[in-house]
Order: structure tokens, then C-alpha cells, then sequence
């Protein structure tokens, strides 16, 4: 969790969101970063506005928390396949599991 913790001070801050920053703001920490994981946290933020998966993600459980309680338990919808393709939207509203 530190790691997208790193991430996200660096995005409040304005700062780019890099191997060697991420790293930085981890040892500062008193963190040992895993290099492994840092590339992919910021291979899967590449071209992600953090801003707004944050919000998105802030907004998804309230908006689903009423929905659910309202849903009888014996109605259970069949799960289509997921799809292979992801759309932008889909990949940056699946990052917001990352923050919530």
C-alpha cells in the first residue's frame, strides 16, 4: 500500500511519477522499495489521471451501496464474460480498487 501512497503524495505535489521518485519518496519513508513493484505501479499509472480515478472512486461506493440493499437476494444476475478490451474509462475506473 505505501507504494501507491508514494504515488499519490508525488501526484499531490505535482511531481512526475517515476521509478526514482517513487523510490525516493519510499526510502524517505524509512521504506525498502522493491524495484519489481515499483515499475509496475508506475507502468499501470502510465497515462492515468489520478485525479479522477480518485474521485470516481470516492463516488462508485455510495452510488452502489444503495442499489445493492434495494436488490432482493434470490435475483442473481448471470455474469457476462469480461471482455478482452478495456476501455480507457474501464482501466482507470478499475485503478480506483488501487485507492480504495
Amino acid at each position: 500500500m505505501q507504494y501507491v501512497y508514494a504515488a499519490l503524495l508525488l501526484n499531490a505535489e505535482g511531481k512526475e511519477i517515476n521509478e526514482a521518485n517513487v523510490k525516493k519518496v519510499l526510502e524517505a519513508a524509512g521504506s525498502k522499495a522493491d524495484d519489481a513493484r515499483v515499475k509496475a505501479l508506475v507502468a499501470s499509472l502510465d497515462g492515468v489521471n489520478i485525479e479522477e480515478a480518485v474521485s470516481k472512486a470516492a463516488v462508485a461506493p455510495a452510488v452502489a451501496a444503495p442499489a445493492a440493499a434495494a436488490a432482493p437476494a434470490e435475483e442473481k444476475k448471470e455474469e457476462e464474460p469480461e471482455e478482452q478490451g478495456k476501455t480507457e474509462e474501464e482501466a482507470a475506473a478499475g485503478l480506483g480498487a488501487l485507492f480504495g
